[in-house]
């Protein structure tokens, strides 16, 4: 997950300031959602939560695709099986947007201890890292500021290694510091002199995996093989620093390799009187490669995927158009979501509302996000509806995930299903992201909660505020 975008919304209070007239106005133009829907979202909340699609999707995925690093010859079988999915679960229009990036591939990674005290220890190249075998000192930073503030050439021909524990939190808060640990820090190791990079990895437990993820040099660097540690490993290498002088060999086989076209998979059911406007979902359909892209974000493809098959299994289809997106090369960069976004710049008021699960597969407990004022009433329907799966009402609050952020930072109205990811930096980025690591209940309780919203959504009367003119994108990572 990689949020970029902050949307700013216009302030509910600021209805509140109209003059009599207007607010009237307002009034009558609120959106509410019918009660035959409140009724049926019930029912299909329900019923999702016996429904073994979920479960069954991200089992296929996970076992028949596996592993699905961006460029991969396990890429275009994602994209394949994604295809054949959608048209297995009904949906009734499944198209494709190419999506062209640099290809990243990982071969090999070794590092060790050097001299006295020499043993193993357990990396992973970070994603855009280039390859090389570089031997050197290690000097320990205990912060990302403290790297910053070093000397330019105070670091020649030395090892950086930031050791920054990453804090554990139900709502993930502690990624942001790890995420530009990961993404700046190598450019900071660059211009102090460093010859290599190697960090505490942005993750939570104390298993030895090592934890990937994509990193950036500035324009003007030369880049410097980087990679992670484990926590394990990490707190390792603390203990010889502060014995005395220690030396590693930091041994890298990767790089870029030319461009690679993967697709966006999109599965549409097709609204019934409405079908330009959109209520749309999704996850994204690549992963790293160490796990085998379960929890991120198999299971968002899945909970999607499978709230969209209860849909089209629905006595009619819904008012508007139920859009499904599996995106491609999210891990690196948004690749997918972006050329998504620019697919949809001209029509953003046709945009209705958008959720995008990537944040694992626990349970989901609060519910936000931003919208016009006059969708407030539909939206507190919604929630109470979501109320009896343990998801709490916060509206203003959280923003739309990955991908469909780019979107909310176009103007587009956005819903925030937020997941309990006390244990989601556990597995992140890890060889232990697997299947076995999904809880089938949790799984089916945000298929649950994905169906019923975005039933309501498809069939509320009025519009929930997506407005091109309502929005302002900041552009920094």
């Amino acid at each position: 997950m990689h949020p970029v975008v902050r949307v700013a919304t216009l302030s509910m209070a600021l209805s509140m300031a109209l003059p009599a007239t207007a607010e009237t106005a307002v009034a009558e133009k609120a959106t509410r959602v019918p009660d035959a829907t409140v009724k049926q979202a019930v029912a299909l909340r329900d019923k999702a939560l016996a429904d073994p699609t979920g479960w069954n999707v991200v089992e296929s995925l996970t076992t028949e695709v596996g592993q699905r690093l961006a460029g991969s010859p396990a890429d275009a079988r994602a994209v394949a099986w994604a295809k054949a999915k959608f048209k297995a679960l009904g949906f009734d229009r499944v198209w494709t947007q190419d999506v062209t990036f640099p290809k990243w591939e990982r071969r090999g990674e070794a590092a060790s201890v050097l001299g006295e005290h020499s043993q193993k220890l357990f990396v992973t190249a970070l994603g855009g890292s280039p390859g090389g075998t570089v031997e050197g000192e290690v000097v320990r930073f205990d912060s990302l500021d403290a790297l910053k503030a070093a000397p330019a050439g105070s670091l020649a021909g030395k090892i950086a290694f930031v050791d920054v524990v990453m804090e554990r939190a139900k709502d993930g808060h502690g990624y942001g510091m790890g995420s530009r640990i990961r993404g700046t820090g190598p450019s900071a190791a660059i211009r102090a002199g460093a010859s290599a990079y190697v960090m505490r990895p942005a993750g939570t437990d104390g298993w030895r995996n090592p934890h990937t993820g994509m990193t950036r040099f500035e324009k003007g660097l030369t880049p410097i093989p980087s990679a992670s540690l484990t926590n394990t490993d990490a707190d390792q290498l603390a203990r010889l620093v502060k014995l005395g002088p220690t030396r590693i060999r930091l041994a890298l086989d990767c790089g870029y390799n030319g461009t690679y076209t993967s697709q966006n998979v999109i599965g549409e059911i097709t609204g019934r009187t409405k079908p330009k406007e959109i209520v749309a979902i999704g996850g994204h359909l690549d992963s790293w490669d160490l796990g085998t892209g379960a929890i991120d974000d198999g299971a968002g493809v899945a909970v999607t995927m499978a709230a969209g098959h209860l849909i089209a299994g629905m006595k009619q289809h819904p008012s508007r158009t139920v859009r499904v997106i599996a995106f491609a090369n999210e891990e690196q960069g948004l690749w997918g979501g972006r050329v998504y976004a620019e697919s949809q710049k001209n029509d953003i008021a046709n945009q209705q509302v958008v959720a995008e699960s990537d944040f694992g597969a626990g349970t989901i407990y609060r519910f936000g996000g931003h919208w016009g004022t006059q969708a407030a009433p539909a939206m507190q329907q919604i929630a109470d509806v979501l109320a009896p799966l343990g998801v709490a009402y916060t509206p203003g609050e959280g923003q739309a995930e990955s991908e469909m952020e780019l979107m909310q930072g176009q103007g587009v109205a956005a819903a925030a299903l937020d997941h309990d990811g006390v244990d989601y930096f556990d597995l992140h980025h890890t060889p232990n992201d697997t299947l076995d690591k999904i809880d089938p209940k949790q799984l089916a309780q945000n298929v649950a909660v994905y169906a019923a919203f975005t039933w309501m959504a498809a069939n509320a009367d009025g519009g929930f505020g997506s407005d091109p003119k309502a929005a302002w994108i900041d552009k920094g990572n």
